[in-house]
């Protein structure tokens, strides 16, 4: 279903409501609200690096209460089981008897916070990762659907390493965004002083009816996306790989067809965001970096040199031309 530019305006109108609330919770982070909003308008699950107590749970409140959503926020441990996040059977009296009836976990919420996923032991984020991927849970052979919508934030602590255990690249695949949650300016900081107390909630207005949320993800999904914005995703993603770009030789291991499927549905959604029936180079270059540094390997040599990953995406975009030298005959005849 095609958009017409009153439809995409009322939309973006809508969007903005919803990031001026979180603006007004959580303070100094604009970029993130709106990165944060753009992967949810995606559909996508992200994942929150930061240090403890710049915002990253009161940002999920934020959202639950800002779209009438349920929240819930799992404490990764690595003591945590599967069955712990996933739910349980538990025998019970019914009409028919004692048998197990599935108790459902923290994982059937519209909002889940994990935060510090990297806690968990690799069996448990096993669990997560089918939730994800599926949006549903197993338990026993049977399959429970998980709330539509549905979306994980996960959070991390880039400092704390021990008793911990690294994503694997294909969960790490699974995330949309990977998001830095920076600390604040002096001035950031004097406004939290003057405006919070220890354990006073700040009060969130709800933005957005129930259902509002899925039927502005179905209209981000209906954003044209031009032939030749599609044709500069697929050989930027395909630079990530050696002997394709001259960045590429920084790379041990490139991006995979999921982070071109996560450049195309993030500029769909930013465009939207910025009330435009068409997304375009600047939407795509605009959320390469969120999408592709938790997608690419480095070679330990980069590492060393003090080259992130951000810096090698950065380099990508300055390597790969926007226009195609030349179309291919496959493109032409689709």
């Amino acid at each position: 279903m095609s958009l017409d530019e009153s439809d995409v305006a009322a939309h973006a109108a809508r969007i903005q409501a919803l990031v001026g609330t979180l603006n007004g919770v959580l303070f100094g982070q604009e970029a993130l609200v709106l990165q944060v909003v753009n992967g949810l308008l995606s559909n996508g699950h992200l994942l929150l690096e930061g240090l403890p107590g710049l915002g990253k749970t009161e940002l999920v409140k934020a959202l639950a209460k800002a779209l009438d959503l349920e929240s819930k926020r799992i404490q990764f441990t690595p003591d945590l089981l599967p069955g712990d996040i996933t739910g349980n059977p538990v025998l019970q009296e019914t009409e028919r008897g004692r048998e197990f009836v599935f108790q459902e976990g923290p994982l059937f919420g519209n909002l889940v916070l994990a935060d510090e996923i990297n806690r968990a032991s690799p069996k448990t984020q096993s669990a997560l990762l089918e939730a994800m991927q599926e949006r549903r849970v197993t338990v026993l052979g049977t399959s429970h659907p998980l709330p539509s919508p549905f979306f994980v934030l996960a959070t991390q602590n880039p400092i704390e390493l021990e008793g911990t255990y690294p994503l694997p690249e294909a969960q790490l695949d699974r995330f949309l965004f990977k998001l830095e949650v920076r600390r604040n300016t002096v001035e950031t900081l004097q406004r939290i002083v003057l405006n919070r107390e220890i354990g006073v909630e700040p009060v969130v207005e709800r933005v957005f009816e129930k259902g509002e949320l899925e039927a502005l993800i179905a209209a981000a999904r209906n954003i044209y996306l031009p032939d030749v914005v599609a044709n500069y995703i697929a050989r930027l993603v395909d630079a990530t790989h050696s002997g394709s770009s001259k960045a590429a030789s920084t790379i041990k291991y490139g991006a995979s067809p999921r982070a071109a499927l996560a450049l195309a549905a993030a500029s769909k959604a930013r465009a939207l965001m910025q009330g435009r029936i068409n997304s375009s180079f600047e939407d795509v270059a605009a959320v390469a970096i969120p999408v592709l540094v938790h997608r690419i390997v480095l070679h330990y040599e980069t590492r060393i040199e003090g080259k992130s990953a951000g810096d090698v995406v950065t380099e990508l975009l300055e390597e790969v031309p926007r226009q195609p030298l030349a179309i291919s005959p496959a493109l032409r005849e689709a």
